[in-house]
């Protein structure tokens, strides 16, 4: 738990060096983007993952990695050289916090609400619609979604807006359960 506190404090203050730069280069927008495909590509790529995560590879070995993708994607310049600065640093594996991080920023900016939201399974376009509305109506404002998947939770849902964690999901329940019966 310390290392993800860690991750997150590091994801924290880089996030806001490449908010602070893209907004300076009135490259908000594009980074912003470059960042939600960054985040596609890791999620979509165990492969891309265990690179980042691993400490087998240098950091110029992750370095290289991260601006192949950039530029066959074709990022922002902004965006490549934060990547580059990135791996030079050693913390590629704070992308995810990173990128998490800077959605976050981006949205207050905008004057929306950033939504986690994780499920067991992958949403359909309507199941997410709706998860968008049901949020709207209880928030007052316009969220903006960023869903993850973890078969982990077993079903359900879990929402995280700012601080707030709202649990659903099936495994929170049968661990209330399982406590209540030990209780019993």
């Amino acid at each position: 738990m310390a290392d993800d506190s860690k991750q997150t404090d590091v994801g924290a203050r880089y996030a806001q060096a490449l908010f602070d730069l893209a907004l300076e280069t009135k490259a908000l927008d594009a980074v912003e983007s470059d960042l939600r495909a960054l985040r596609l590509a890791r999620e979509e790529s165990p492969e891309l993952r265990a690179v980042m995560a691993s400490p087998i590879y240098s950091a110029a070995d992750k370095g290289k990695a991260l601006t192949a993708i950039g530029q066959k994607i074709g990022f922002n310049p902004t965006t490549l050289n934060f990547i580059g600065v990135l791996a030079a640093n050693n913390r590629a594996s704070a992308l995810r916090a990173i990128i998490t991080a800077f959605q976050r920023l981006s949205a207050a900016h905008r004057g929306v609400v950033a939504a986690d939201v994780t499920t067991a399974i992958k949403l359909t376009a309507a199941q997410a619609k709706g998860i968008q509305k049901a949020l709207a109506q209880a928030l007052g404002k316009e969220p903006e979604i960023t869903t993850h998947v973890d078969p982990a939770i077993l079903g359900g849902l879990k929402v995280k807006v700012g601080s707030r964690l709202f649990d659903a999901s099936l495994r929170s329940k049968l661990d209330s359960l399982k406590f209540a019966l030990k209780r019993a």
